[in-house]
């Protein structure tokens, strides 16, 4: 077994750029919409252009979640991370210098191609300098991406009227081009190996030890010997796509993803037409929704990682996020509007859950690296059709109640795959349950 070490022992770069990553994979998709009105105010946004901006993020996670890996294979973990970093600091600089609705949108979609690539990245970082310190930095990370969420919005506007929208928009690269430094620092002193975990060839007491519940929730405490730092491939890619347990995750991480792009994109107009509420008071209750999962990412990996947590924390999500809707549907009052966005709100644990299982349900950085893609491309794919759908079905229906009882459903859906999902066992051991040696 490998003894826990102190978090910064050896590793206050690690620690440094994973947060810095973390911050600058939220802060860049939440710190446009606020200001599309001052955009506007330079030159034409067509409603067009905003609504190939707000189906941008999902679908250039998707698309990079499957080539992130490629990349990867050839160049690294860290390499990667460089160059997804470097590319969302590029994007946000390039988006503050934008003329049009074309420069902008290109912009952006640089800026999302980064993050997409920071999505795969950050599990399987955490995976391969952290293993002894899982849950703790799987907290921090969470907690960084969930600031980021409601920060941009709250001082977006405040700086874009006193210093314009463009350098409102590009102050965020700083973070991100910060975020690569540690990286780069870490490269050059070829400093990027992880606390040790298993080998290829001397595999066998983790593989039987992974069959134990308990212990394949944590397998990062039963191993010895250096680190595996062998990347994603195909083979490994292709067998996830045969395992219940992959494609369980998969459907959590897109749910906690649907319940996002929706909220973000339909919330607002829903509680306006709905319940009633004021344009700015929907704004705020929006902020709620965000806020919601402040303490998700707090508590959800401790709680995963320590306790095994996985399917308690999972069903009380979706029992909130259905109350929250059903209170929407026969009781939308202004009185207990916000309380209905609270209960919501609560769905926000399905997020960090998603990304805990999937650094404690791979055994090595390889296997995370793979898992990570294939679970955030499939998520990310949902995601992307969810908000277009439920806007053709409010032009069709004049009504928000379908569309309400349509992510209600996803919930319901979700139930048998987070249930799987909570099984206590690695990727490789489900595998060589069912097909023999990994």
């Amino acid at each position: 077994m490998t003894k826990s070490r102190p978090l910064w022992q050896g590793r206050a770069l690690a620690v440094l750029g994973i947060l810095l990553c973390a911050f600058s994979l939220r802060s860049a998709v939440a710190s446009l919409s606020p200001l599309f009105d001052h955009v506007a105010a330079d030159f034409p946004l067509s409603s067009a252009v905003v609504g190939l901006i707000g189906t941008a993020p999902p679908v250039c996670f998707a698309i990079f979640g499957l080539l992130t890996p490629l990349f990867e294979r050839r160049l690294g973990l860290e390499r990667v991370t460089v160059i997804a970093l470097i590319a969302i600091a590029a994007g946000l600089v390039l988006r503050g210098f934008s003329v049009d609705a074309v420069t902008l949108l290109l912009s952006t979609a640089l800026i999302f191609a980064g993050v997409g690539m920071g999505n795969i990245l950050l599990p399987p970082l955490v995976k391969k300098h952290f293993p002894d310190r899982l849950g703790l930095m799987m907290t921090l990370y969470t907690t960084a991406m969930a600031l980021s969420t409601f920060i941009p919005p709250l001082v977006a506007v405040p700086v874009a009227d006193a210093a314009g929208w463009r350098v409102s928009l590009a102050m965020w690269g700083v973070f991100a081009l910060a975020g690569s430094i540690p990286w780069v620092l870490m490269l050059l002193r070829g400093r990027t190996d992880g606390v040790p975990v298993p080998t290829a060839r001397d595999d066998r007491p983790v593989r039987d030890a992974a069959r134990s519940d308990a212990e394949a929730s944590e397998p990062v405490t039963l191993v010895t010997g250096p680190i595996a730092v062998a990347p994603a491939n195909s083979r490994v890619f292709a067998r996830l796509v045969r395992l219940p347990l992959a494609w369980s995750i998969a459907v959590v991480f897109g749910t906690s993803s649907t319940m996002a792009y929706v909220s973000f994109a339909w919330l607002p107009t829903i509680l306006v037409d709905r319940v009633g509420v004021s344009a700015s008071v929907a704004g705020l209750l929006l902020s709620l929704f965000a806020f919601m999962g402040l303490p998700a990412s707090l508590l959800v990996p401790l709680l995963v990682v320590r306790f095994q947590a996985t399917r308690p924390l999972f069903i009380v999500a979706v029992a909130c996020g259905i109350v929250g809707l059903a209170g929407l549907i026969l009781l939308p009052s202004t009185a207990l509007v916000g309380l209905w966005v609270a209960l919501f709100g609560v769905v926000g644990v399905l997020f960090p859950l998603a990304l805990v299982l999937i650094s404690v349900r791979a055994r090595t950085p390889e296997t995370a690296v793979a898992l990570s893609s294939f679970v955030q491309s499939a998520g990310y794919i949902g995601a992307a059709a969810f908000p277009i759908l439920l806007g053709i079905v409010h032009d069709q229906t004049g009504d928000w109640l379908v569309p309400l009882l349509v992510i209600g459903a996803v919930l319901v859906i979700a139930i048998p795959f987070g249930v799987i999902a909570g099984r206590r066992q690695t990727i490789e051991a489900e595998w060589e349950r069912r097909h023999g040696r990994w």
